[in-house]
C-alpha cells in the first residue's frame, strides 16, 4: 500500500511552503532577484537551505511561484478598479493612478516584478502577466469605444500601449529607489 499524506500533514506543508513564498517575496524585494539566493531565502524562513527544495525544484521554481504570487496581486487590484464603477475613461485614470501609487509605495517589490534582472522563467511569467494587464485595459477601452465616451480605435493596440507606458514610466524612479 503505497503512503499516502494525511490531511493534516497537507496542510502543514501548505502552511510551510506559503511561510516560505512570503519569505521568499520579502528577500527579492529587499534585494532583487539576482542577490535572492536559497541561503538568503531560508534564512528568512528560517530553516535550512535544503528544506528549500521539500517545496520547490530550484530556485527558478520558487522565483516563479513568489512572481505568481505577487504579480496576480496587483492584477486583482487593477482589475477591482477597471472593473469598478464609473465612466470607462475615470476607470482608466483610477487603474494607472492605482498601479503607479501601489508601484512606487512598494518600490523594491514593484521593480523586482516590472524589470529587475531575472532569471528566463521570471522573464517568462513577467510577459504572461503584462498580457492579463492588457487584457483588462482592452475590456474597458472597448467599452469606452463601444458607449461612444472614447474615441473609435484598437483597443488592443491602445492597452498594449497603456500597459507598456505606465510600467516603462515606473521603471526610473522604482530603480533608483530600489538601489537606496
Amino acid at each position: 500500500m503505497a503512503y499516502r499524506k494525511t490531511p493534516a500533514e497537507i496542510r502543514r506543508l501548505e502552511a510551510a511552503r506559503d511561510h516560505l513564498v512570503v519569505r521568499a517575496t520579502e528577500v527579492v524585494a529587499e534585494v532583487g532577484w539576482a542577490q535572492a539566493s536559497v541561503t538568503a531565502v531560508a534564512d528568512a524562513a528560517g530553516i535550512a537551505a535544503g528544506s528549500v527544495y521539500q517545496h520547490f525544484s530550484s530556485k527558478s521554481a520558487l522565483a516563479v511561484e513568489v512572481f505568481r504570487r505577487a504579480a496576480q496581486r496587483e492584477v486583482d487590484v487593477l482589475g477591482e478598479v477597471l472593473e469598478g464603477d464609473g465612466d470607462p475613461a475615470g476607470r482608466l485614470r483610477r487603474g494607472v493612478e492605482v498601479f503607479a501609487r501601489r508601484a512606487l509605495e512598494n518600490h523594491g517589490l514593484a521593480y523586482a516584478l516590472l524589470a529587475a534582472p531575472a532569471e528566463p522563467a521570471v522573464g517568462a511569467e513577467r510577459l504572461a502577466f503584462r498580457r492579463r494587464y492588457r487584457a483588462l485595459f482592452a475590456s474597458v477601452i472597448d467599452e469606452g469605444v463601444a458607449a461612444g465616451l472614447l474615441p473609435d480605435q484598437d483597443a488592443e493596440i491602445t492597452a498594449a500601449a497603456l500597459t507598456g507606458a505606465v510600467g516603462e514610466v515606473l521603471v526610473y524612479p522604482l530603480s533608483t529607489s530600489a538601489a537606496h
